[in-house]
């Protein structure tokens, strides 16, 4: 088997903590030059944007000079350049380093961060904000939490050893625990382990069940509970989207907070930071493939709605969700 050659570095370095975007230019194709391919590539873009790029000398080859407006189309040839991205609304909570060596930083991030840059969250992501504060450009994730949950993500620093600890997650070699808040049912018999089939649609915000062999096991346990609400412990084996949502909801106890289950709700408005979903990755456990340290990582978050269900409430019309009173 013939291995592929290493993709070129980016000549341009990174923009607040945003890599350049790469692309090649196909092999076959009935482009006369760099930037016809490029207009075609980028049709969603406003119109002018790209011959903007070209005339501000924006895009560049692995030289990293930049490519001319007339530049003759090259089958194979790489060029860069930095997509110029809306302002974001800053998502005002810290993302806390709970631990760092010379291999990985775990982070505990809040509600409301995505981790990676995706769609309209790109500046304002764990991954892009840890870049800038730490000053590790080579900084990565091994893996990823929805953007409404909080808690523990695991981050690499050298490129090379990605993989390995990526692995760690799809060999299934990595215990997870997280904490959730939902309303308490005394006919719910837990602790008990649910197992189903999800169904997660492109284009779909909310994941289903559906019959067949099961592919999402999580195991489910109440830890405490008080005026109609229950702090849970949630043990996933499994690792599909929206998978501990899914299957809480399943039970009759969706998370307090969830604007997917039972019901779809409308977006809220940019900026609007309350009532966060009540879900929270508490814990991380794996050997290190690096290292073969034994590591086991608590987020020092809480969970609102169980600190003070009023404060988390707050301005929320009485309804679904709310405890009985």
């Amino acid at each position: 088997m013939r291995r592929r050659s290493p993709l070129p570095p980016s000549p341009l370095p990174q923009r607040d903590g945003i890599d350049a975007v790469r692309v090649r230019l196909p092999f076959e194709g009935p482009w006369a030059s760099v930037r016809e391919y490029l207009v075609e590539r980028l049709s969603g873009a406003a119109p002018g944007v790209v011959a903007g790029m070209f005339d501000a000398g924006l895009v560049v080859g692995a030289d990293g000079k930049a490519v001319a407006a007339d530049a003759a189309y090259v089958p194979g040839m790489f060029v860069w350049f930095h997509r110029e991205l809306p302002p974001e609304v800053p998502v005002p909570f810290a993302v806390d380093v709970v631990y760092r060596d010379e291999h990985i930083v775990v982070a505990d991030k809040p509600h409301f961060l995505a981790t990676t840059p995706r769609g309209g969250h790109v500046t304002e992501t764990v991954l892009a904000r840890l870049r800038r504060e730490l000053g590790i450009p080579a900084l990565s994730t091994a893996h990823r939490l929805d953007r409404l949950t909080a808690g523990l993500v695991l981050c690499t620093l050298r490129p090379e050893e990605r993989g390995a600890y990526q692995t760690l997650f799809s060999d299934k070699r990595v215990r997870k625990e997280y904490e959730a808040v939902a309303p308490y049912d005394p006919e719910l018999a837990l602790p008990r382990t649910v197992r189903s089939r999800i169904l997660k649609e492109r284009g779909v915000l909310a994941a289903r069940q559906v019959e067949g062999e099961p592919n999402a096991v999580t195991r489910v346990e109440v830890v405490d509970h008080r005026a109609g609400l229950a702090r849970y412990r949630l043990t996933p084996t499994t690792g599909q989207t929206h998978q501990l949502r899914v299957h809480m909801n399943a039970l009759g106890v969706p998370l307090l907070g969830d604007p997917l289950y039972p019901e779809v709700t409308a977006p809220v408005p940019a900026g609007d930071f309350r009532r966060p979903l009540q879900l929270l990755a508490r814990a991380l456990e794996f050997t290190d493939p690096v290292t073969g340290v034994a590591h086991r990582f608590r987020s020092t978050r809480t969970l609102e709605a169980w600190a003070s269900y009023a404060g988390w409430a707050a301005e929320q019309p009485y309804g679904e969700g709310a405890p009985n009173q």
